[in-house]
């Protein structure tokens, strides 16, 4: 985003619209800071500034992925669907991705008014990738890695900043511990906060796997989840 400074009065209503901070005011001007900005489109369709000032530039790669990660309008190519991951947890009665002796693991890194630069991100992806992680496809994140066996990015998308990016992967439930003892590690050499995801299918006596892991190590797990059911699509069935 960019302020036209022929339109601006310097009235500095916007700043309090833009969720990283990127909009300051600096001797009496409001400046849009050009690399904290992360493209997400909030000043602008808030509506709020009186001279129609913002605007958006034309973007191009890589600042291209700061949209793909912040603006909640920009539809992934490799998804077809908006926002920063995929939506296998939330469904996975319908896709069966996360299979019995399996659970499902997310990092979102970053969040409004902290951020993220993709460095981090590439840091707790190498983290992981170590402990066999094998990133999900369709997650435009993935598809920002140079080598994603590796979890190593592409050089020039490193420092670019983003409101957030979620790391997908799923791991057998006996590899659970020592990979989030990896990400517990790893969470020292990150400069941003990152929330932890994580899933599994309720066994058949209605316990939930990965929850013992969990507590051994003594991380706090949460009691919320979110459930969705699949309305009006057929349900995952396993083959035989």
């Amino acid at each position: 985003m960019k302020i036209n400074k022929d339109l601006c009065i310097n009235c500095g209503k916007c700043m309090d619209y833009c969720p990283v901070n990127a909009i300051k005011r600096i001797e009496r001007q409001i400046v849009m800071d050009f690399d904290a900005c992360v493209e997400c489109g909030v000043c602008r369709r808030s509506a709020v500034c009186p001279k129609d000032a913002i605007y958006q530039q034309k973007l191009v790669f890589p600042r291209t992925i700061r949209s793909i990660m912040s603006d909640v309008l920009t539809i992934a190519e490799e998804s077809q669907i908006s926002g920063r991951g995929t939506e296998e947890m939330k469904t996975n009665e319908v896709t069966g991705r996360f299979k019995d002796g399996w659970v499902g693991i997310a990092i979102e890194m970053g969040r409004p008014g902290v951020a993220a630069r993709m460095y981090d991100v590439e840091r707790m992806a190498m983290a992981v990738a170590k402990e066999g992680a094998e990133f999900e496809v369709q997650n435009p994140v993935t598809s920002m890695m140079e080598n994603p066996q590796t979890g190593k990015f592409k050089e020039e998308l490193l420092n670019e900043r983003v409101l957030s990016a979620i790391l997908e992967f799923p791991v057998p439930i006996a590899r659970v511990k020592s990979v989030l003892r990896v990400i517990r590690e790893a969470a020292k050499e990150i400069h941003t906060v990152f929330s932890l995801d994580i899933c599994s299918k309720v066994a058949e006596d209605g316990s939930i796997p990965h929850v013992e892991p969990v507590k051994e190590l003594g991380m706090w797990i949460s009691p919320n989840a979110k459930t969705n059911v699949g309305l009006g699509r057929p349900l995952f069935q396993k083959e035989g």
